[in-house]
């Protein structure tokens, strides 16, 4: 059984790791807010940037001058998995979640006998991937903890991917990150950027309100100017509902962990109690067997 001191000591560890956990929540909820913000003020952009594409690309799409970030390769054998992640732990399974979508995508790739190489976006995906697919992480990227995602830091993940694509290197591009819903609610996503996704022509015309359009200059050109931007906006926005997702599960976690500290605080007092109890009445024992001896 533990000695009085030894539960003095664990309560007063117990009470310090809530007050830090309550700590990390309320800086949590307050980060959640801005990230918040911006990740909703992103997804009507890259919205009507996906939008502008359908219109461009359909009729381009099976064209011999089509781009090649439109048409694609015409193979689909190498692949590229960008995964963002956090820098940082303490956040629930927000970090496992986004690793297990790619990791069980990578296995059904690999067992159809096709290749697949890694470009990890934060220090936990990469440490997470590391264990299975150590030499397939082809570049590890990484920011400070406390930076909020930039559209600079997006454009220059865009320029890598694309020079990888532009040198044969891989055939599809692939971005993994947490699409915010709430505080408890976060959906591992799988989006690809490329080559650009084209939907069917029916959801085109739904998309662009049935009007039809000439552009000038020609569609090729627009496509060419639209397509690498739409990477990094992509990209981008992955960023930044990253950022409010792990925000939002950290701040769940934390709020766990404060519930439970609090528990554990009260289990410990109950046992301190009996401990201390237990002792008097044990004392006042022998006091009254020595006294009846005399």
């Amino acid at each position: 059984m533990a000695s009085l001191k030894d539960l003095r000591n664990r309560i007063a560890s117990v009470k310090a790791t809530q007050k830090i956990t309550k700590a990390m929540q309320m800086v949590a909820a307050a980060k959640l807010r801005r990230a918040q913000s911006a990740a909703e003020a992103a997804r009507p952009y890259a919205e009507r940037m996906e939008r502008v594409l359908a219109n461009l690309g359909e009729s381009l799409k099976n064209s011999p001058e089509a781009p090649l970030l439109l048409s694609g390769t015409g193979s689909d054998k190498r692949h590229l998995f960008v995964v963002a992640t956090a820098e940082r732990g303490l956040c629930g399974g927000f970090n496992g979640s986004i690793v297990r979508l790619a990791r069980l995508k990578a296995e059904k790739l690999l067992a159809e006998g096709k290749e697949v190489q890694f470009l990890t976006i934060g220090k936990k995906g990469a440490e997470l991937l590391r264990r299975n697919y150590g030499g397939l992480i082809r570049e590890r990227i990484e920011f400070p903890a406390n930076k909020a995602p930039s559209f600079a830091s997006a454009d220059e993940i865009a320029k890598k991917v694309l020079e990888l694509y532009q040198a044969g290197e891989f055939d599809v591009a692939t971005l993994f990150y947490s699409q915010f819903r709430s505080v408890i609610s976060q959906i591992p996503t799988a989006q690809q950027i490329v080559p650009a996704e084209i939907p069917a022509s029916d959801e085109a015309v739904a998309v662009a309100g049935g009007a039809i359009y000439e552009y000038e200059p020609s569609e090729e050109e627009i496509l060419e100017e639209l397509l690498p931007k739409n990477v990094a906006i992509q990209i981008f926005k992955g960023l930044l509902e990253n950022a409010a997702s792990e925000q939002g599960a950290r701040m769940s976690a934390m709020d766990s962990a404060t519930r439970n500290a609090g528990e554990m605080i009260k289990k410990l007092t109950l046992n301190y109690n009996r401990t201390r109890q237990a002792q008097i009445t044990k004392e006042l024992i022998e006091i009254i067997s020595g006294a009846e001896a005399l």
